[in-house]
């Protein structure tokens, strides 16, 4: 089942995904990119940083924005086509996030869909901020 096509999507669409950040999806994380920076996975190490303690992968982060774009909005068969992001605060193990997505432009002929989104913490704060561009999927001819 593919997601929103174009023409199914209006400026102002938004959705959410909400997850607990854990440990285990650090280390997975970690596993899956070999990213083991020990900011992220020492916890004595990270202990003598700035942040005190460990930090989720920023990419972590933002692929719960990933989440909302290739599951719901669109939906299945969007491509990325481009995203800037802006890290505001750091995400440690335990914190609640909620990503959303909104809709900001759409191009028809070209089949591009601008979004911003936003991911905040427990607190109220927001972690990240991002922008981009997706490709919506095509619905089949019939």
């Amino acid at each position: 089942m593919l997601g929103k096509s174009i023409g199914e999507i209006h400026i102002g669409d938004t959705a959410f995904f909400s997850k607990t950040i854990s440990e285990t999806d650090i280390y997975q994380f970690a596993a899956v990119t070999g990213d083991f920076n020990p900011a992220h996975v020492n916890e004595a190490y990270a202990e003598g940083t700035f942040f005190k303690q460990r930090i989720a992968h920023g990419m972590l982060t933002v692929s719960l924005v990933s989440n909302i774009l290739g599951t719901q909005l669109p939906g299945p068969g969007t491509i990325f086509v481009s995203e800037s992001v802006s890290f505001k605060k750091p995400v440690y193990i335990q914190d609640t996030i909620e990503a959303s997505v909104t809709v900001v432009d759409i191009d028809l002929e070209r089949n591009r869909v601008r979004f911003e989104a936003s991911c905040i913490n427990q607190h109220d704060e927001q972690v990240l901020h991002a922008e981009g561009i997706v490709m919506p999927p095509k619905k089949a001819k019939k």
